[in-house]
């Protein structure tokens, strides 16, 4: 009796062991195959960027295939600027074809203003200034507020598609911040966007990348992003004016322009103040 009762013991113990021993390997399929769909994801979201590259870069091709026939001279400096020397010598060359071509050579700026923001590529600010010396100030604000704004909101959209896994891996932390503060601004995100696009507080490539994470919706995003670019583009195009005296991008900011922008950004947050104080006033 006392034999078969510590058979049956013995044989409980041995089931509950294989049960624990299946369930660990339960868990363990269960933690790699989390691990393989995250890997996948990731891998999946690098080859779609990767296509859709291709096929902006494509685009691009195009747009420079059907500019004007240039001598081979003129066409090395056909290239984005990677300095001031770069911007100088592409804006020689577009502002000698640029009345004869008018819309080659804007189709040819704007394509590639907005290529350049939609991949965070540098060499934007190069553009900015080299409007303001190939075209009228009114226009070349515009342009540069409007290639700004569609390159921002094309980056937001790429994001939005493949930029999930690269921002939950490597920018959660900063993400789960910046979302806090936006939840704080809710109630008047294109004020919160405008001030963060004139100060320097955060990377306008953060912004771009992180905003369909945390659900800022698009079509503010795009609204501050085109007013809020303005008063930079607006230094960096008085700059191009003058061209061929600057040597560097930083001589486009004077003492002066950086306390105009300052002075916007007060200004661009001054509604939201007299509007928290109007409200507690009713309160």
């Amino acid at each position: 009796m006392a034999k078969k009762r510590r058979d049956r013991r013995e044989t409980d113990g041995l089931s509950s062991t294989q049960e624990e021993v299946k369930a660990n390997a339960s868990d363990s399929q269960v933690l790699k195959e989390s691990q393989h769909t995250a890997g996948g994801s990731a891998r999946m979201s690098f080859l779609i960027l990767v296509a859709i590259f291709s096929c902006a870069a494509s685009v691009m091709y195009l747009v420079y295939r059907n500019f004007p026939e240039l001598p081979d001279d003129e066409m090395e400096k056909i290239k984005i600027p990677k300095d001031m020397d770069d911007a100088k010598a592409l804006g020689t060359v577009l502002s000698k074809y640029k009345d004869t071509y008018y819309t080659q050579v804007l189709v040819a700026y704007f394509a590639t203003y907005v290529f350049l923001q939609t991949f965070a590529i540098p060499g934007s600010i190069f553009l900015s200034i080299l409007s303001g010396y190939l075209y009228p100030f009114p226009l070349a604000l515009f342009l540069v507020c409007l290639c700004s704004g569609l390159g921002a909101s094309f980056c937001y959209m790429l994001s939005y598609l493949v930029g999930r896994p690269v921002v939950y891996k490597y920018l959660s932390e900063r993400a789960q911040k910046w979302s806090q503060q936006v939840d704080k601004h809710k109630d008047h995100l294109i004020n919160y966007i405008i001030f963060l696009r004139i100060t320097p507080f955060l990377p306008n490539w953060f912004i771009n990348i992180t905003s369909p994470v945390i659900n800022m919706p698009l079509g503010v995003f795009f609204i501050g992003t085109f007013l809020g670019v303005a008063p930079p583009s607006f230094v960096a195009i008085n700059a191009g004016t003058q061209l061929y005296k600057l040597t560097t991008a930083g001589e486009a900011v004077s003492w002066n322009s950086l306390a105009v922008l300052g002075v916007l950004a007060v200004l661009s947050i001054l509604p939201v103040c007299f509007r928290k104080n109007l409200q507690k006033k009713l309160e």
